[in-house]
């Protein structure tokens, strides 16, 4: 086994003792800090590899915080004067996963940069961290590697926003394959609304 595989397996244990003392020390320093962080490199370089990341130019490492829990609706008084469908104030959650979330606010920050990927580092009881890989599509050596090159594409702007990304696909139900999936192509509310309309074809 390489270095990468021991650390990967080493991080899928994560009540072991070590992973437990690691990840204490590490979130109380990332309580320190700032919500946003440029990194110098990856805190997890064997997830980050598998994320896409490169050690070479142009690759860029942030860490994010994102606060955890569900979204409270922010009504006067907690009192919403409507029907008692919408009357919810509390136990709502956000549409998107947390991670799609830390991805927006850091392709917003860097607006130059794109977006490639994302992976869970830790999480205290208010918080969740995760570190974002972004790509400068202007640097040369971006340009002209093939493998990434494609990123350099204008259609690629804010893939964020859009949920072009590994999140933004799971957040919207892209993640699985096979017969089953198809109601979730192109997209749920597309196949809603195509199952829904009324086809009368005329007769010839």
């Amino acid at each position: 086994m390489g270095a990468y595989k021991y650390l990967e397996e080493l991080h899928k244990k994560k009540q072991s003792d070590v992973l437990r003392f690691l990840l204490r020390v590490r979130c109380w320093e990332y309580r320190q800090l700032p919500g946003l962080v440029r990194l110098n490199r990856p805190s997890r370089p064997d997830k980050a590899r598998r994320m896409g990341f490169k050690a070479k130019q142009g690759y860029v490492v942030y860490r994010v915080r994102v606060r955890r829990g569900g979204r409270k609706k922010p009504l006067s008084k907690g009192i919403n004067y409507g029907k008692p469908v919408n009357a919810g104030i509390t136990q709502l959650k956000p549409t998107r996963n947390l991670r799609s979330l830390a991805e927006e606010r850091i392709g917003r920050k860097c607006g130059g940069l794109r977006v490639l990927n994302s992976y869970w580092i830790n999480q205290d009881a208010v918080y969740k961290y995760f570190e974002v890989i972004l790509v400068d599509p202007a640097h040369k050596a971006i340009r002209n590697d093939a493998r990434i090159n494609w990123i350099c594409n204008a259609v690629h702007k804010h893939r964020e926003l859009r949920g072009l990304t590994s999140a933004g696909r799971k957040g919207r139900g892209l993640q699985g394959r096979g017969h089953l999936y198809t109601k979730a192509r192109p997209s749920r509310r597309a196949t809603y609304k195509r199952n829904q309309r009324v086809s009368l074809r005329r007769y010839r």
